[in-house]
């Protein structure tokens, strides 16, 4: 392994799946979601392209030799995004707030826990917690402020497990079959297959705020506030 190239491409997830293997992978994940300074790393491009390693067509995007297991990815994904979820979720709820007291920490800002606080109050603490799976950066710092909110370590863990399983399954088999079906021309589709990671990464996102939008509305509709529902009535 060629250690200087490594170093300039941590934010190429092509580069780093060929060059740091399945464990490489998997330690990479679990750092993403459990160390603070992992917020960089290219989660959900790196685990759809360690999808595609696993495919019939590794060689012919990562090169000879990058084939993976299947197998060892979707058991271990899901693990290390557990695990590394609850340890930032401990982490917060043991030094948080010893950060979050200042106006501003090395790590976070006071901003970060504000805009947490929102989060949970706009979605509640289980949907945000698998919701933030599919936020690049968000899912980083959202586990160490949820500890630092209190969430329960028990609750935290049971919608951690979910939103784990949900991220990290769904990017590799999309990767995964994506890969299988078109190796032939996989190259051809790379840069169209990071747009729709892109686009499933923000779509449960959008989904539940449109969600919340109309629920607002019926509700606006029924309490006959004209304002809030966005009608007027004439006459």
């Amino acid at each position: 392994m060629d250690y200087n190239q490594l170093a300039v491409n941590l934010l190429d997830a092509k580069a780093l799946v060929a060059s740091v293997g399945a464990i490489g992978i998997l330690a990479i994940i679990f750092a993403e979601t459990g160390l603070l300074v992992g917020f960089f790393f290219p989660g959900d491009s790196l685990l759809i392209l360690a999808g595609v390693a696993a495919s019939s067509a590794a060689s012919s995007v990562l090169g000879e030799g990058a084939q993976m297991s299947i197998a060892l990815l979707l058991v271990g994904a899901p693990v290390c995004a557990v695990a590394g979820a609850q340890l930032g979720h401990y982490f917060g709820a043991r030094v948080g707030p010893r950060l979050f007291d200042k106006p501003n920490s090395k790590i976070f800002r006071r901003e970060y826990v504000v805009k947490a606080e929102e989060y949970f109050e706009k979605f509640g603490p289980a949907k945000a917690v698998v919701l933030a799976r599919f936020i690049p950066i968000v899912r980083t710092f959202l586990n160490p402020v949820a500890g630092t909110l209190e969430m329960p370590a028990k609750t935290f863990f049971v919608w951690n497990v979910v939103g784990g399983v949900l991220w990290t399954e769904s990017m590799l088999l999309i990767g995964y079959f994506t890969g299988d079906q078109l190796a032939p021309v996989i190259d051809r589709y790379l840069i169209p297959a990071m747009a729709l990671i892109i686009l499933v990464s923000v779509s449960p996102i959008i989904f539940e705020v449109l969600r919340e939008r109309k629920k607002k509305r019926a509700a606006a509709a029924e309490s006959g506030d004209p304002v809030s529902s966005g009608r007027h009535r004439k006459g």
